[in-house]
């Protein structure tokens, strides 16, 4: 079974495994060669697979979609990170959501003063309308 996982800027794993494990909102499941065809839609969580090269390894994923077809199985997430250990996994995502966080706060400060301006010109514009 060949294994592709996508991210929007990126083709994050294309090789063959022996098995797949994944989260949808009903629960684990997991995936052989002579599956029957499946679709998924995949929750935040950790999928897994095995390969006969590396072992067992983890990506990490946010929502997505998992499409068996044949012998071909297709992963597309928004984010994924891999790794063989699920302890360095674990504190990668850590590092991630705190980077993450950081960037939503500097987002929501500049967006509130984006807004806080624009209320001022309209106050200044509806202030302007009455006196004349």
């Amino acid at each position: 079974m060949n294994l592709t996982i996508l991210v929007p800027t990126e083709l994050l794993l294309d090789e063959p495994v022996e098995k797949v494990t994944a989260e949808s909102e009903y629960g684990s499941f997991g995936l052989l060669p002579h599956h029957v065809d499946f679709v998924a839609a995949l929750v935040p969580g950790i999928l897994s697979f095995e390969s006969a090269s590396e072992g067992e390894t983890f990506v990490a994923i946010d929502n997505g979609i998992l499409v068996k077809s044949g012998e071909n199985v297709f992963v597309s997430t928004r984010r994924a990170i891999r790794d063989r250990s699920l302890e360095r996994l674990e504190k990668t995502i850590e590092a991630e959501f705190r980077r993450l966080d950081d960037r939503e706060k500097k987002a929501r400060s500049a967006t509130a003063k984006l807004e806080a301006g624009f209320a001022r010109q309209i106050a200044r514009q509806g202030g302007q309308k009455r006196a004349t």
